[in-house]
């Protein structure tokens, strides 16, 4: 059954739990507004086919000065004047960053199938943080992906930090008879020209990684940002549920998955 707008909730919710939330979607998709450790714990067991998610790296920087500076200051060269919105929950140390990770991955098994696949996007910095907190949480972790930007500052005398990772594991066992390709370990995209998001990653970068999921499969996103897993998600015919905490985020990636759908279909009828 697919989600829409009326009856998403109550899919993938609880029944006997509370959770009246803001929310916004269409057919097959829905972005959820509020804080993901809350909100995941109130979803039903075994709903989820795919976790795909890119969250807060809580990275850019060595010390903790460096670390705690706002998301733009970290992670964009954008004057002030055109900074994009910085988003919550990016200024842990690695220890709490580590323990914090390995409760939501946690709790995001629990909504999965068994079988069901994680992708969780980090940088070289975190990385070890995040292996470890993904085995905590139970999945096996099954390996590591390379998302290639092809281009970075350069550095003398040093290599290129053109490259950011997502890690992927499994809920148990993964079955040699899915019906999924093989898919590629390295992907090159540029990073998108005209983000919306501080750290927005490229739509077909995403729409790659996706077809992980089982066909038709539904794929959750715990931090949803710009939307663009959500906007993946059902260009590649999935259902997709987002969750997002920073109130502009939840406003511009639901406005930005609404607009790019519609017009999507308004070109199908037109044709």
């Amino acid at each position: 059954m697919p989600l829409s707008n009326t009856n998403e909730l109550n899919l993938i919710v609880d029944p006997d739990t509370q959770l009246n939330i803001e929310h916004s979607g269409g057919d097959g998709w829905t972005i959820l507004h509020g804080d993901m450790l809350s909100i995941v714990k109130a979803f039903q067991p075994g709903v989820f086919d795919a976790v795909i998610t890119d969250p807060p790296y809580a990275s850019g920087g060595a010390k903790p000065s460096e670390k705690n500076r706002t998301t733009n200051q970290k992670y964009s060269s954008m004057k002030a004047d055109k900074a994009l919105p910085d988003f919550d929950g990016d200024q842990k140390d690695q220890r709490s960053w580590t323990r914090w990770c390995a409760e939501w991955l946690s709790d995001v098994r629990r909504a999965c199938k068994p079988g069901a696949v994680l992708v969780v996007f980090i940088d070289w910095r975190m990385a070890p943080c995040l292996s470890d907190a993904i085995q905590w949480a139970g999945w096996i972790w099954r390996g590591q992906i390379v998302w290639d930007k092809q281009v970075s500052r350069p550095q003398r005398g040093r290599f290129r930090q053109q490259s950011e990772y997502a890690l992927w594991a499994s809920n148990g066992p993964l079955p040699m008879d899915r019906p999924v390709g093989c898919l590629p370990g390295v992907f090159r995209y540029t990073n998108p020209a005209n983000r919306i998001h501080v750290t927005e990653k490229p739509l077909q970068l995403m729409r790659d990684v996706v077809q992980i999921c089982v066909p038709g499969g539904r794929i959750l996103d715990p931090f949803a940002g710009a939307g663009t897993t959500i906007l993946a998600a059902v260009k590649e015919g999935y259902e997709a549920v987002g969750i997002e905490v920073t109130d502009a985020y939840y406003k511009l990636g639901s406005d930005r998955v609404r607009f790019a759908l519609n017009e999507a279909t308004d070109h199908k009828e037109t044709q």
